[in-house]
């Protein structure tokens, strides 16, 4: 058994939370969920096909119905890019534990994104990349119990990292 409550990762898309999220996982003995690909299996759509066929503004609403109704407890929670959106799922998750921001630069993200297939990014089609970080650092920023250089080294460190600044509160006896 774990000895870490439910860890969840929000941050930008090209942040690594499915990368670091799956070797965090491991380290911590959590279940490992990623919320996006809940949202698939639910929509039975790519989120690039939902955001193409009933907008941004849907995906944010199956987001939060998907994250309030699935079970989280003892896992690495992986969430969308967009969830800092919704208060009740913020609520909820940093109920059950600690939340975690993987911060990157603008153009780290940038061009993780560009070396990735569409992603079904949570906004509006005007918004620019760089506009919906600006719009959401702030967001991750107040949710966030640690914040984490994404950027700083491959997955693997980046989950070290995260582990090595869980504080007892986060760690049962």
């Amino acid at each position: 058994m774990s000895v870490f409550n439910t860890i969840s990762l929000v941050g930008m898309p090209g942040a690594g939370k499915s990368s670091v999220g799956v070797l965090l996982a491991k380290l911590t003995g959590l279940r490992f969920i990623d919320t996006d690909l809940d949202i698939q299996v639910r929509e039975e759509a790519t989120l690039q096909e939902i955001v193409d066929s009933k907008g941004h503004h849907y995906l944010r609403q199956v987001e939060e119905a998907v994250l309030l109704d699935i079970a989280l407890d003892h896992a690495l929670v992986s969430t969308g890019g967009s969830v800092v959106y919704s208060p009740a799922i913020m609520r909820r998750l940093k109920s059950l534990g600690p939340v975690v921001y993987l911060e990157a630069d603008l153009a780290t993200l940038e061009a993780r994104v560009a070396a990735a297939p569409p992603r079904g990014i949570a906004s509006a089609a005007n918004h620019s990349f760089a506009q919906v970080y600006a719009e959401r650092t702030p967001l991750y920023e107040k949710y966030a119990d640690y914040t984490v250089d994404a950027g700083a080294g491959p997955p693997e460190q980046v989950a070290l990292d995260i582990v090595a600044r869980l504080t007892p509160r986060e760690v049962r006896p």
